[in-house]
């Protein structure tokens, strides 16, 4: 009970601290460590590293939110999982933004055998996300491994004021299209495109670009607190929706040329 505990002082800290008097101290302020910047390029940097295989083979969770022991848990039963390369993490690491609750973020996540990414949520990029970009770097990006290529995209709509400029359908077009060797291509991010809380002018546009590409194999979201697995679009193209820290579920995910395996794990 030890990160839930810390967690509740953090937000009666918070509350106290904003309000008006002598503390000069504000619960917003981003103090990080080097070790703690820029963790998406350095894990991409470690991912590029391991030796190439025939099948890529990697976990998939989200939402931490205020559930730190869960995630603490989750950590433990990955590094007891087999012949995984990555863990990539789908938003919402925190549940205010508060720059602490992602230390105790990267603290429970530093325990991993293996590297870890993240693709941003909307708690994340709340306050425009100051400490999202600073400790982890681009919302946006791709990187490839063996016979595999990885999207993560913002698809968080709903925060910031955008403009309807998220999600940026022009870049996802150009990393697909990016695809010379024709490598499997997964497509991960925070919330799918048949949420509501998705940009609605882009939906259509976005759906079209991922049934078109050849190389297109399966596309991951997190947001919605519970597992699904369905063709909303009737075209046959699958999306894949995995559960919250709080129901304690993760999925392992084995990419290879010609398809994909899902297993969800319990822990």
């Amino acid at each position: 009970m030890k990160f839930h505990y810390n967690f509740f002082l953090l937000l009666l800290a918070a509350e106290l601290f904003s309000c008006k008097g002598t503390f000069q101290f504000s619960p917003n302020q981003i103090i990080l460590k080097d070790t703690e910047k820029n963790l998406t390029a350095k894990n991409i940097e470690r991912i590029k590293l391991l030796a190439a295989t025939d099948t890529v083979r990697f976990i998939v969770a989200s939402d931490t939110h205020q559930w730190l022991d869960e995630t603490a848990d989750f950590v433990k039963s990955a590094n007891a999982q087999r012949s995984i390369s990555f863990v990539i993490h789908l938003g919402d690491l925190s549940s205010t933004g508060i720059a602490q609750e992602y230390k105790w973020f990267y603290e429970i996540m530093s325990g991993l055998n293996v590297p870890y990414l993240t693709a941003a949520g909307e708690t994340d990029l709340m306050d425009k996300g100051a400490v999202y970009h600073e400790m982890f770097g681009m919302e946006d990006y791709s990187f490839e491994i063996a016979n595999a290529k990885f999207i993560i995209i913002n698809t968080n709509s709903s925060v910031n004021n955008n403009d309807g400029l998220v999600p940026n359908v022009s870049w996802l077009k150009s990393q697909l299209s990016n695809n010379t060797d024709n490598k499997a291509t997964i497509v991960l991010a925070h919330t799918p495109p048949f949420d509501k809380n998705f940009n609605k002018n882009m939906e259509k546009q976005y759906v079209e670009l991922l049934r078109a590409d050849s190389n297109f194999k399966i596309s991951i979201y997190g947001h919605q607190h519970a597992f699904n697995e369905s063709t909303p679009y009737n075209d046959g193209v699958k999306y894949i929706v995995t559960t919250s820290m709080k129901k304690k579920e993760y999925l392992i995910i084995s990419v290879y040329k010609n398809g994909y395996h899902v297993n969800t794990i319990s822990f």
